[in-house]
């Protein structure tokens, strides 16, 4: 099909063996995947899992009062819907699209019988099922015991090794929802960091300066996830 090269962009489906991802071709779709989107909510039953490829998808815990918070980021590196093939087929969080892009959905019943057949495919999604599970882990106890710049350090790292660019399209309340803080001190944060040179925000548009500088801020929580990924999954074309 035409759209096979752009597959690739996904690090995941770019690792899986020729056949498999020849199988998947009938069942799988690209998708615009526009800012804002839900992809599916807490409790609902899941039909697809979906690979980003230029897009990224914030998965949020959503508490009876209506507040969230960020528990993981999924972009170019992983999918979205690992309840599909745990076994759950349905998930406590919710999936929105934080950043704007295009990406590709398969159809359940196509990932589960891969995955059921314990090839190559399901060691691969059970090495990124732990990595997603050990940011998640870090996304907690950063949340607990770190400022709020190195949050923001922290999830403006996670999400630039997600796209291809050094620009975020971000509004400071999409912020503030996903790091499950005000408004306002997002905004200071972001204030701070501009003023250190690091970053550039205006208009809903984050330009990090300078990623050496923003590291250096941020707490230990993003290498952690970092070594993480490097360590369970394959070396990104390219790299």
């Amino acid at each position: 099909m035409e759209f096979v090269p752009e597959l690739k962009l996904n690090h995941l489906l770019a690792a899986l063996p020729a056949e498999c991802l020849s199988r998947w071709l009938p069942d799988m779709d690209p998708v615009d995947m526009p800012l804002g989107q839900v992809l599916y909510e807490s409790g609902g039953t899941m039909r697809h899992v979906y690979f980003p490829t230029t897009s990224i998808v914030s998965l949020l815990y959503v508490l009876e009062n209506g507040s969230s918070a960020e528990i993981g980021v999924v972009g170019n590196e992983g999918l979205v819907g690992i309840s599909l093939f745990m076994g759950g087929g349905s998930t406590p969080s919710r999936a929105v699209v934080q950043s704007a892009g295009k990406g590709f959905r398969l159809r359940a019943e196509a990932m589960k019988t891969e995955f059921d057949q314990s090839g190559p495919v399901m060691h691969l999604l059970l090495r990124y099922t732990q990595a997603l599970i050990t940011q998640m882990a870090q996304t907690a106890v950063c949340n607990r015991h770190h400022s709020l710049d190195q949050q923001l350090c922290r999830w403006l790292l996670l999400s630039m090794d997600r796209l291809s660019g050094n620009e975020l399209v971000m509004t400071q309340e999409l912020i503030a929802n996903m790091l499950g803080v005000r408004r306002e001190g997002v905004t200071e944060a972001a204030l701070k960091l501009q003023r250190a040179g690091l970053i550039q925000y205006a208009r809903g548009r984050i330009q990090v300066l300078d990623r050496p500088g923003l590291m250096r801020r941020c707490c230990e929580c993003y290498e952690v996830v970092k070594k993480e990924y490097d360590r369970l999954l394959p070396p990104k074309a390219g790299v």
